[in-house]
């Protein structure tokens, strides 16, 4: 059995997907609300905040996956994230599950160094603060030999779908419709981006790899990083849409904070969209050398053929 926390999201059904594809049929479904994804999973529901629904979504599990997620909501994040991890350690410590955690990088100094797995945290920010205290309270029970488990940690997404991030919301979904993108910041800096069919991929494979565990592993990004300037252009391309876009500023984005709860939330981020992003993912790509990842192009495409962009003929202006 392998077991995905908060399998509603874009990177839990892409995993079901891959772990079907690849590894096994014996998969279960955990969220508040679970859908079936492959047709034959096991749908179980769950409140991640509950500490008996967390061991009873645990039981029997050879592997837990942990992808849930919270909205752009400091508050919830703080109150809610340790409690989360706390409830997931033990449940898989008791039943004897081994762990594979699916972070970000909010813990990470937002500077042009380079992004290693060795990489001090230096969290900007109470989103940052928390996410840093939960990887470190699993790294410690890693280290007491409390459980079995590995970190993959991810950069900004774009994908498919419903995938979630700023990238999808302000650049490819209003390319998609024939309107304007929106940057932050800065156009001309190097963004890193992972496709989310490439972190559900490489997950599910950490995963059903036993030399991985016990480690941190950051997952495989296109190395051929672009400025927003330059995405835009190639998926305005891809979606045969004009590159429009403008540049928000500082000033505007604490403007659109007054009246815009999750852009207000977002804002300890904005230091990263100034600077280079260099996200490094070297050591997956050493030890996996087959894997193959996705290009920004074929991203892009595929992104297109998903039918997220209407037909050219549609497209506004």
């Amino acid at each position: 059995m392998q077991t995905i926390l908060g399998a509603s999201g874009q990177i839990g059904h892409e995993l079901a997907i891959y772990l079907k594809r690849d590894f096994t049929s014996d998969i279960r479904l955990v969220s508040r609300n679970p859908k079936q994804v492959n047709g034959s999973n096991q749908l179980h529901r769950a409140d991640l905040l509950d500490a008996s629904d967390t061991l009873g979504a645990v039981e029997g599990s050879e592997i837990v996956y942990l992808t849930a997620g919270l909205p752009m909501d400091t508050r919830l994040w703080v109150e809610q994230w340790p409690v989360i991890m706390t409830n997931v350690i033990d449940a898989c410590a008791a039943q004897g599950a081994r762990l594979v955690f699916f972070d970000n990088t909010y813990m990470y100094p937002q500077t042009d160094e380079p992004q290693t797995e060795n990489t001090t945290f230096r969290p900007h920010g109470e989103k940052g603060r928390i996410r840093a205290a939960i990887a470190g309270d699993l790294l410690s029970a890693m280290e007491k030999k409390r459980l079995t488990a590995l970190i993959c940690r991810a950069p900004e997404f774009y994908g498919p779908g419903n995938t979630q991030s700023i990238t999808n919301s302000s650049i490819i979904e209003p390319l998609a419709r024939g309107k304007a993108a929106r940057v932050f910041l800065r156009d001309d800096r190097l963004r890193s981006l992972i496709y989310t069919p490439d972190a559900s991929r490489a997950m599910a494979l950490l995963g059903n790899t036993g030399d991985a565990y016990g480690q941190t592993w950051h997952l495989p990004c296109d190395d051929d990083r672009l400025t927003y300037r330059a995405f835009i252009a190639l998926a305005a391309e891809q979606f045969g849409t004009e590159p429009r876009y403008r540049v928000l500023k500082r000033w505007q984005l604490r403007l659109a904070g007054l009246f815009n709860r999750r852009i207000r939330d977002a804002a300890e981020l904005l230091p990263r969209y100034e600077t280079d992003n260099i996200f490094v993912s070297d050591k997956f790509k050493t030890r996996f050398p087959d894997f193959r990842v996705t290009t920004f192009r074929k991203g892009l495409a595929s992104i297109r053929d998903g039918h997220l962009v209407p037909n050219k003929a549609s497209a506004g202006k």
